[in-house]
């Protein structure tokens, strides 16, 4: 007998190896040994560094802020982002500013 994991579905234990993805016959679900490797995506900073959630950030260039006057200077250091979907994948409290979305390739991590 192989040493296939059971489907983790439906719990059967007839599943098979369809070259790609493990496939069960009794209701039909594929998946991939590797879990959910694919469903994560990786975030990386200007330099090529991998950003994780609560990482701490330097700002790399002056950014202007959508619908105000004010301007994210060079420098600016943020702590604890969080990692988000979206054009904008990093989601932030920068102090003095409040809550914003900013994209990775403007930041450094520390």
């Amino acid at each position: 007998m192989s040493n296939l994991p059971n489907c983790p579905q439906c719990n059967s234990e007839y599943t098979y190896d369809d070259g790609r993805f493990l496939v069960c016959p009794e209701c039909g679900h594929e998946w991939t040994l590797e879990g959910n490797s694919e469903d994560k995506k990786i975030v990386k900073d200007a330099h090529g560094n991998v950003l994780n959630d609560g990482d701490s950030v330097t700002i790399i260039k002056d950014l202007k802020v959508k619908g105000s006057s004010s301007v994210l200077k060079i420098g600016t250091r943020v702590k604890n982002i969080r990692l988000i979907d979206g054009d904008h994948d990093i989601d932030c409290k920068i102090d003095g500013f409040g809550a914003m979305q900013l994209k990775s390739e403007f930041v450094k991590k520390l």
